[in-house]
């Protein structure tokens, strides 16, 4: 408790001294509109060092110095439901004549300025009204006017205004920012109703991160935080295999499931731990202050003061393993083209030798996740799904916290591969594992957006969490003038087949290219790495090479 007040004092410390410098600064202020803002900013700031916010411009205000707060304690990043948090105060704003709508616009720009949190826009309230009104609109034409990183998200539903769904489409082909994505209500309700919460619960659970579904104030998941690499199990299951006698693809198989297990009992362990000492390391004491529970029980967030604990764990590096399982399957069991020791000889030397270019292009050529719906690759990417499931969804932890499945990798493509040799799908030693849900790169010449729209909709573990379709899309593609009514038709067939979350970029494909080789000379190109943006230049050779990687182009359509 001491340390609670501490921080809420230090906070009032630090708001009022932005108040006085803001005074401070008026006083020598020529211009008359500068001046004004700066005797308003003043106000406004004294007056919520004690007190609530009560206009629109103070809330903007007060969830600004919460950001700040919290980004500076642990690099939080989660916002909430905005348009709902903002409407009364609009409301009642405009109907006194307070503001105006531009004031309004001008006002969630600077808080969007401010700091890219992660906003949810629509979607159905708990009783499943739209909750869809006109500060939704004005915070998507704020974040229009902007132009920079904005982490906004569109919950589609049926019965949502479709006006919204097609201007956040439009704003995103516009400004080829990334921005916004979008949601799909219809699983996640149903997926998050399984672990045995009712629907109005489910609806309350909305998009507050990367890949994070939470309840606000509620609710306590790490979600995005918790990963399982299996392409590190799979290899540790091939080795295991190939040291055998007589090597078999059951076996491998068995030794998979037997591994990933294994993997998601120590999660499970290190969840336990951390939820057992995390308050003694680093208390969440920002978000025990805006959470139900943690001031009431004296306990923090992370040691059972929240009131729902629903712990994420996510597979990364599906395409890598589902493809290596194709491959062994096609090329080794059934076609007998390649022996186990072949295949096992030219991965221990990263297809270096006489043969090892061969044997590469071989298997990676071999069927792949998302090229076709019956094909080796999509069978072994629901066999994956399935061990996941079977293993993690209505499991409990040993100290009995419920855990909820997913398939996200976030940004650790890059680092997971640096722990894995060279795989059986050809991809080289050490490179990147597939993103996400993705199938992996070129993995089908055409009918590409169709594909991997029925593919990763089909690999969605259904608990409640997302595993998100990461899509990258050539500028020449969004140019047409139905395309706003092509992206939203795209969407609305994903999440009907099960799809939970769509992140995508609008990109210039030969400026993206050159801005790869050139990085100086794009030091504006804005892109969403995964459930963030960042500024394109500012990422590692490697992450931009997965951007570029991930394109997809008129050719593949």
């Amino acid at each position: 408790l001491s340390a609670e007040e501490d921080a809420i004092l230090g906070i009032q410390s630090w708001i009022g001294h932005l108040a006085e410098k803001a005074a401070e600064c008026a006083q020598s202020q020529t211009d008359p509109d500068l001046k004004k803002n700066l005797v308003e900013m003043a106000e406004c700031n004294r007056k919520l060092v004690e007190s609530p916010p009560e206009t629109l411009r103070e809330t903007c205000q007060w969830i600004a110095h919460f950001n700040m707060a919290s980004r500076t304690y642990n690099r939080d990043g989660a916002g909430g439901q905005l348009d709902e948090l903002l409407r009364p105060y609009f409301e009642r704003d405009l109907a006194a004549g307070r503001i105006t709508e531009e004031d309004a616009e001008f006002f969630i720009l600077c808080l969007l300025l401010n700091d890219p949190h992660y906003y949810q826009l629509g979607g159905p309230d708990a009783n499943g009204k739209d909750q869809t009104s006109r500060i939704s609109y004005i915070i998507l034409n704020a974040a229009d006017k902007l132009k920079s990183s904005c982490n906004l998200t569109i919950r589609v539903f049926d019965g949502m205004d479709m006006g919204l769904l097609h201007r956040g489409v439009k704003v995103l082909l516009d400004n080829k920012l990334g921005f916004p994505r979008f949601s799909g209500d219809k699983a996640l309700v149903e997926g998050f109703m399984k672990n045995g919460y009712s629907a109005e619960l489910a609806r309350r659970r909305i998009a507050t991160g990367c890949n994070w579904m939470s309840l606000p104030g509620l609710e306590y998941t790490l979600n995005d935080v918790v990963k399982i690499n299996i392409a590190k199990v799979f290899e540790v299951a091939w080795t295991e295999t190939l040291l055998a006698p007589a090597p078999t693809l059951e076996k491998l198989r068995d030794a998979y499931v037997a591994h990933f297990q294994k993997a998601a009992e120590i999660t499970m362990s290190g969840i336990d731990f951390h939820l057992r000492n995390q308050y003694k390391n680093e208390p969440e004491l920002l978000l025990n202050l805006l959470s139900h529970g943690p001031i009431e029980k004296g306990l923090d967030v992370s040691h059972g003061g929240a009131t729902f604990y629903n712990m994420a764990i996510d597979g990364a590096g599906l395409a890598v393993v589902a493809d290596s399982f194709a491959a062994v399957e096609q090329r080794i069991v059934q076609e007998r083209l390649l022996t186990w020791e072949q295949v096992d000889n030219a991965l221990k030397t990263d297809f270096a030798g006489e043969d090892g270019e061969k044997i590469r292009l071989c298997l990676s050529a071999s069927s792949r996740y998302g090229s076709d719906d019956d094909g080796l690759g999509q069978k072994w990417a629901l066999f994956l799904t399935d061990v996941l499931k079977q293993t993690l969804a209505l499991r409990r932890t040993p100290d009995g916290y419920k855990i909820i499945p997913g398939w996200f990798s976030w940004a650790d493509t890059v680092r997971f591969g640096k722990a894995v040799g060279a795989t059986p799908n050809g991809r080289h030693a050490f490179k990147p594992i597939s993103h996400g849900a993705n199938p992996n790169p070129g993995f089908r010449h055409g009918g590409a957006l169709t594909a991997m729209s029925r593919a990763i909709a089909s690999v969605q573990p259904g608990m409640g969490n997302t595993a998100p379709w990461q899509l990258e899309v050539d500028i020449g593609l969004a140019n047409d003038a139905s395309a706003v009514e092509v992206i939203s038709a795209l969407l609305l067939a994903h999440f009907e087949q099960g799809g939970t979350l769509v992140n995508i970029n609008v990109v210039d494909a030969q400026k993206i290219r050159e801005a790869h080789k050139h990085p100086e000379k794009h030091p504006d190109l804005l892109v969403r790495v995964t459930g963030f943006s960042a500024y394109f230049t500012s990422l590692s050779p490697a992450f931009r090479q997965l951007v570029v990687d991930r394109l997809i182009t008129s050719e593949a359509i």
